[in-house]
């Protein structure tokens, strides 16, 4: 399939925002009169324009990943990625998208956002993905499918059988979400990209990089429907701040090792504390940096009794197919051990 079919003719032909050093392509500049900035330089020349294709990020992201930096988009956050997925492909008031459901929730907050119809397929009582009804919820204005692997909020991950058939049986753009593939013991589908053109990958700085106060969310794709994500976006949509700790940040790739590892670790112990409490009837497996546990008794009040002690979690019971379940994030050893000692 050419991906390129299932976008909106405006956004086809839509000429992008451009600033002069985009356009420039002699030699290097010394002197600059054309953006209007103030010319003082203040602190780390946070008086400049950030790069709007923050080229030095991607090149490093690449050397990480393994990807092409021409298949690699850089967003405030994975959302504005799965923003910019519903502004690129879907047709306000016409098309529609389909997601598993529970999920994470910014995929329906989108969609609304962009007057797009979201059709969600519920997940089986043990949270496992049911492709039949999935592909079967999708019609000929369907654009966009989402799949969270692990997902959030059950953190299973789906078995790579499935997604392949999605991927190869969806007629739209497969958006597959692996912000919390670090934690996961398989690999996720980086390497699948250029077998489908129609497959989106949303990843994240935020969870096993320790980076979410700075909002930098990556999404990965064919070259075509990169450069539609950078024409779409907003010029400078990551600030010069931002971009210069990302980048420092980005070579300590052993401290993040390290740190992935604890944490994984970290889960086992918890799942093994929790599945021993009376007060816990399920604890659901996990491929992410969390459980999803069922309580016994109301779980409201065990989530009152944690904030009394100086513990938040989040109250998933609402949600349909989460009734009576927390989420709990692995913290440090020793916030693990506050947990564990409280519940």
């Amino acid at each position: 399939m050419n991906p390129l079919d299932l976008v909106r003719r405006n956004i086809r032909s839509l000429t992008p925002y451009s600033t002069a050093r985009d356009e420039y392509q002699g030699g290097p500049l010394g002197v600059f009169l054309d953006a209007n900035e103030n010319p003082y330089p203040e602190g780390r020349n946070f008086n400049r324009y950030p790069d709007p294709a923050q080229r030095a990020i991607k090149q490093r992201l690449s050397e990480i990943k393994g990807v092409p930096a021409d298949r690699i988009f850089v967003g405030n956050g994975s959302d504005e990625a799965i923003d910019l997925a519903f502004r690129i492909f879907c047709e306000p008031g016409r098309d529609n998208a389909v997601a598993i459901a529970p999920t994470y929730g910014m995929y329906r907050v989108s969609a609304g956002i962009n007057d797009v119809e979201m059709r969600e397929v519920q997940l089986r009582s043990d949270f496992s993905l049911d492709t039949t009804a999935t592909l079967s919820a999708a019609d000929e204005r369907t654009k966009l499918l989402f799949l969270c692997s692990p997902n959030n909020p059950s953190g299973n991950l789906f078995p790579r059988t499935q997604i392949v058939e999605l991927l190869e049986r969806f007629s739209g753009m497969v958006v597959l979400d692996e912000a919390y593939i670090d934690f996961a013991s398989e690999p996720g589908f980086l390497h699948e990209l250029e077998k489908y053109p129609n497959l989106i990958i949303l990843q994240t700085l935020s969870k096993a990089w320790g980076m979410a106060g700075l909002r930098l969310g990556l999404a990965f794709g064919a070259p075509e429907v990169m450069e539609l994500f950078a024409r779409v976006k907003y010029p400078y949509n990551i600030s010069a701040a931002v971009q210069g700790i990302v980048a420092e940040k980005l070579r300590d790739t052993e401290r993040v090792a390290a740190q992935i590892a604890e944490i994984v670790s970290e889960r086992a112990r918890v799942v093994v504390a929790l599945e021993a409490s009376p007060a816990i009837a399920r604890v659901f497996p996990s491929s992410a940096n969390f459980v999803l546990v069922k309580t016994t008794g109301d779980p409201r009040t065990m989530y009152d009794k944690l904030i009394a002690a100086g513990i938040i979690v989040r109250d998933r019971s609402r949600i349909a197919g989460c009734e009576g379940m927390l989420r709990i994030t692995i913290g440090t050893p020793e916030e693990n051990d506050k947990l564990i000692a409280t519940i």
